[in-house]
């Protein structure tokens, strides 16, 4: 027997059940198909039998259409629109219409073959696929590779590279110097030191053309050089400034002669913890003879093939960028003047921004990249699966950009556990 309804969903007169009546809605239409005895919903894609939001019909218990958005979490509107859809077509109303446009024209065969070969071949004769060689291969245009390479986030003309380091104490050569940055011992000075080898004196062939709007400074590509200088610098953590000498060389005691200039420089009653790399003449055996002359002096190591974790290293990164790539010095003495004005302005700096922050504040997370003590400690303890905590910060962090203070509207930032980036 069909029941009180036909298979049309009209009663014996051939009218439609009034809404909320006993035959309206989905719980209706069960009802109606459990006394006909057919299946409970037709055997359509999983995707028409919901809504466009991605949810699933309401409850057959369910009977007011109030509760129905509330029950979703989905508007009124859209309720109400696939209700007269159903309530008009039936199970036919819950599939989609036809959509505006041009139908697609490339297969999900075709972008999975663009994927499978970008990622695991490579053309005859070549190292990787260029778009427009394997836009031929699939029968696409090379626009279309681009995009699909652009959608699976590929991008096969680009490499990195990356080195392991074998040192088989690199956790704990890594938390030491972290630990440094941090929280560093009462009644210490805290350095990051390294050396810069083989500064160019160079002098451009023409003279360099200025920048005017709309073109930027012109530069001639050829130069000539007029020797090199190599620059030893010791970057206080904790302060920002830094001890710098110059020198022909960088031997073992040029390194020892340089760990003079840091004793005369820092307070005698401090103990001194020097951060380096394992450069030979860091080792030397007469290196080693000043050390137990001067038993305030402790180096740290960095761990081989690891010198990023030196600060002093994103020092140098500033000295190249603002002062040696664009550079015009016509001898070696004008070099060392730059370059020795250039640490006595960045020191001055480093002073006036210490006077002007002593609330002890340590940068935070929102810190630029270029900045020693935020994005660049923050990181090295994330790499270290160190989790610095806010009493970290009690000691004076210098940040030379006042980051901490732009990013908080005029106060200091507060420390605390931060995700490095």
């Amino acid at each position: 027997m069909d029941g009180p309804f036909g298979a049309a969903g009209r009663d014996r007169h051939g009218r439609l059940p009034r809404p909320g009546g006993e035959g309206a809605g989905v719980a209706g239409l069960l009802r109606r198909r459990r006394c006909r005895g057919g299946p409970l919903r037709r055997d359509l894609p999983r995707q028409t039998r919901t809504t466009r939001a991605g949810r699933q019909p309401p409850p057959p218990g369910l009977r007011r259409p109030e509760g129905v958005p509330d029950l979703l979490g989905m508007d009124r509107k859209t309720v109400a629109r696939w209700r007269t859809r159903f309530l008009r077509d039936r199970l036919d109303g819950l599939s989609d219409e036809p959509r505006p446009g041009v139908p697609r024209t490339i297969t999900d065969a075709q972008v999975e073959e663009v994927v499978v070969r970008t990622l695991e071949e490579v053309p005859e004769g070549a190292t990787h696929w260029s778009k427009r060689e394997l836009a031929r291969r699939v029968g696409i245009s090379p626009t279309s590779v681009l995009r699909i390479w652009r959608a699976f986030g590929l991008q096969p003309w680009r490499t990195e590279t990356f080195k392991i380091s074998p040192d088989p104490l690199l956790i704990d050569k890594i938390r030491d110097v972290v630990g440094l940055y941090l929280a560093p011992p009462a009644n210490t000075a805290v350095f990051a030191v390294d050396e810069k080898p083989q500064i160019q004196v160079l002098e451009r062939t023409a003279p360099v053309l200025p920048m005017v709007p709309g073109t930027p400074e012109r530069r001639s590509f050829d130069y000539v050089r007029h020797g090199t200088v190599d620059l030893f610098a010791a970057l206080n953590t904790a302060t920002g400034e830094v001890i710098g000498k110059l020198s022909a060389q960088h031997r073992a005691v040029d390194f020892r002669d340089f760990l003079d200039e840091i004793d005369r420089q820092t307070d005698p009653g401090l103990a001194v913890h020097v951060i380096c790399d394992n450069l030979s003449a860091h080792k030397a055996p007469v290196v080693h003879k000043w050390l137990l002359a001067h038993p305030r002096f402790r180096l740290h190591f960095t761990p081989t093939y690891s010198s990023w974790i030196n600060q002093v290293e994103r020092w140098f990164a500033e000295l190249e960028r603002r002062c040696l790539e664009r550079g015009v010095f016509c001898s070696l003495d004008e070099l060392k003047t730059g370059l020795e004005e250039w640490i006595k302005t960045w020191n001055e700096q480093a002073r006036s921004d210490g006077e002007q922050d002593s609330s002890g504040s340590r940068c935070g997370p929102r810190c630029p990249p270029w900045c020693m003590t935020g994005a660049f400690t923050w990181s090295v303890a994330s790499t270290a699966g160190v989790q610095p905590s806010r009493t970290a910060g009690s000691s004076r962090r210098w940040c030379p950009w006042r980051c901490a203070r732009r990013a908080s509207g005029g106060r200091p930032a507060r420390g605390g556990a931060v995700r490095g980036r």
